[in-house]
């Protein structure tokens, strides 16, 4: 039927394709236990949240933003970067585009020894 040669091939190429298609459902074993993770913290958040009487959740949304507030302050660096932020950045691109304009009109010499413009 088959020659023994190309028997020992196959079982040697199946063998191998074994293992790799076991080293890849390990990898997707763990990526999905990675993935997992916080889905299972969400899920036992919502079971907690699900578990307290309805008048507590009432109370459990403006505690939670009054710890909010106590352990990271009013949000001052959000409102300064919104309205510094812009102004800043303007200035920034304007003074990088100054400095590659002046750049670039002091690469290339004219053939009498004057500066020409690149651009």
């Amino acid at each position: 039927m088959y020659p023994s040669q190309e028997l020992i091939r196959l079982s040697h190429r199946k063998a191998a394709l074994q293992r790799d298609i076991a080293l890849g459902r390990a990898r997707c074993a763990q990526a999905a236990a990675r993935v997992a993770r916080p889905l299972e913290w969400l899920d036992r958040v919502v079971a907690i949240w699900h578990r307290l009487p309805p008048m507590a959740r009432f109370a459990a949304v403006p505690l939670g933003l009054l710890v909010r507030r106590l352990l990271f302050g009013r949000g001052k660096l959000l409102r300064t970067l919104a309205r510094w932020g812009p102004p800043i950045l303007g200035a920034a691109f304007a003074v990088g585009s100054a400095v590659r304009d002046r750049g670039g009109s002091k690469r290339r010499a004219g053939a009498n020894g004057l500066r020409a413009a690149v651009r």
